[in-house]
């Protein structure tokens, strides 16, 4: 039976949908019983406020920017060149609000059989913005920018079975691999794939700073703050905003305090510990985004005393997840077991036991390793994630229950993925999510990847990353990932407490449509330019 909500909210909805104009809207409200008041209140909150309209200067506040950022894609490692790079650059594809494949440069892809031959066709009003039309010319330096041994991108890995990118005609190109590739269409979204001008001698211009976004650079100050205005040859929908102000503001009290007293419109991280009373202030609007966003604890499997397998049981089994999502994400995250693929992603397993915190098979581990105890240092910045410090304090505290002393050093928020990750053999560490597993462990778990950030070898589960990226019969993949996931649990240099829900906040007079990608913070990195003001 309807009701006056059901007939309300499809009234809404039609409206939404632009299937009514305002004067019907009105009649149809007013004869299922609405006042004229009440009709043309629920028309200015629900209607008007969901349409976008272009105009004014969207200022963001910035975690984990660093004075370190360049405009290298292969080289983007914070937050800040995340945010930047998808307010500034386009992708061949992109995650969608809905969490979806969908088009950015490229208008549609299709592949042979055995996924070897893959044709993306490209989208002919794209223009950079120097003014240049796009062309396959540019999305085949932009990628190769990523492969060959001379390649100081962090991303080879991910095209490493790329044999040959070629043109077909101005607006195509055809990337044959060495074997079927079956995730090539979502890897392409990886923020570092941006797309970038060609040189004359087919490299790729990434050095001037421009790109093909719905937003060019005016002045940039790495870790300080970056002025944009609106793209006039932006090929998509979107780009609402005039101005876009990005304020570099690492410090967790300095940046809500900015939103709060309107010197910016949104931020890009909540201090979860002040969560509750931002989301009380009427005037914001705090988002809390579930998602594949990964907390690790990376150890080098190479180094003294991580290089053996029982210490690193030892500080797994030393770990109370629950009480850290509890006490430190007030609840807003999943608890993880110690390997990267979370509940959110495609072939996530789910028959793998949780690993329990359990001090006295940490002992038992210790002993093993012929330890009657164990002191070992974790490095942390609040940038990275707010209350990271505290959580590494937390996880200390319940490792001495085992005779695991865990020194936390406090490492300064600029210059961490610089100086700290990758360079000391124990971090916190937050990853964005992944589109798929394949993404992940090419990235960070395989022998040879850039950001193996554990130096964890397991030739095992290099081969059976191999066969996954060609097997097209789903149910054996995900059987091939819940073996990858399985190896990494009981033999990887990773602790993996959680993953983290993006949440971030907005002033009320900010507008998103319905979804908010799940792939990175501010709607998958998006906000600048699928948002809008009421």
């Amino acid at each position: 039976m309807s009701t006056k909500k059901d007939f309300k909210e499809l009234l809404t909805q039609d409206a939404k949908s632009g299937k009514l104009g305002r004067r019907d809207f009105m009649r149809f409200a007013v004869a299922a019983g609405m006042t004229i008041p009440l009709a043309s209140g629920l028309w200015t909150s629900e209607v008007e406020a969901a349409t976008p309209k272009k105009g004014g200067k969207f200022r963001l506040g910035v975690h984990d920017s660093n004075t370190s950022d360049v405009h290298d894609p292969g080289q983007y490692l914070s937050v800040g060149n995340i945010q930047l790079a998808h307010t500034h650059r386009s992708y061949l594809t992109e995650i969608t609000p809905d969490n979806t494949l969908g088009p950015d440069m490229a208008d549609s892809w299709s592949a042979t059989p055995d996924a070897k031959i893959w044709t993306f066709e490209l989208n002919k009003n794209a223009t950079f913005h120097s003014g240049k039309k796009f062309t396959s010319e540019d999305a085949i330096a932009s990628l190769n920018h990523h492969r060959g041994e001379k390649s100081t991108s962090a991303v080879t890995a991910l095209l490493s079975s790329v044999v040959d990118i070629r043109a077909k005609g101005a607006h195509a190109i055809e990337i044959e691999l060495n074997q079927g590739f079956a995730d090539l269409p979502f890897v392409l979204t990886d923020y570092h794939m941006a797309i970038c001008e060609a040189n004359a001698d087919g490299t790729m211009n990434w050095q001037d700073g421009g790109g093909a976004g719905p937003y060019k650079i005016v002045d940039h100050k790495p870790g300080i703050a970056t002025t944009l205005v609106r793209h006039d040859g932006w090929h998509r929908e979107g780009a609402y905003f005039d101005e876009i102000e990005m304020l570099a503001l690492n410090d967790p009290n300095a940046r809500q305090t900015a939103l709060i007293t309107g010197d910016v419109d949104a931020i890009t991280s909540v201090d979860l510990k002040t969560m509750a009373l931002m989301a009380r202030n009427k005037n914001l609007v705090v988002e809390n985004v579930p998602s594949g966003s990964a907390i690790t604890l990376p150890m080098f499997c190479d180094v003294a005393p991580f290089d053996n397998l029982d210490v690193r049981l030892a500080l797994k089994y030393a770990v109370d997840r629950k009480e850290l999502v509890e006490k430190i994400m007030f609840g807003t995250a999943t608890v993880a077991d110690d390997y990267h693929v979370s509940p959110a992603m495609p072939y996530a397993p789910t028959d793998i036991p949780q690993r329990p915190y359990d001090p006295d098979k940490a002992k038992f581990h210790l002993k093993k390793a012929g330890m009657s105890s164990l002191d070992v240092s974790l490095s942390a910045a609040d940038s990275i994630l707010p209350g990271a410090v505290d959580m590494c304090v937390l996880y200390s505290e319940q490792a001495k229950k085992a005779g695991i002393n865990i020194n936390v050093v406090r490492e300064a928020n600029d210059g961490y993925w610089s100086d700290v990750w990758l360079k000391k053999p124990w971090t916190f560490v937050k990853w964005g999510a992944r589109a798929t597993p394949d993404q992940m462990f090419t990235i960070a778990y395989k022998d040879d990847a850039p950001w193996n950030e554990s130096h964890w070898q397991n030739k095992r589960f290099n081969e059976i990353l191999l066969q996954a990226k060609a097997e097209l019969d789903e149910a054996k993949r995900k059987e091939q990932y819940r073996e990858m996931c399985q190896i990494a649990r009981d033999d990887g240099g990773t602790v993996i407490p959680f993953f983290a829900n993006f949440v971030y906040a907005r002033n009320k007079n900010v507008q998103h449509a319905p979804s908010l990608s799940p792939s990175w913070e501010l709607d998958g990195a998006r906000g600048c330019h699928r948002w809008w003001f009421a």
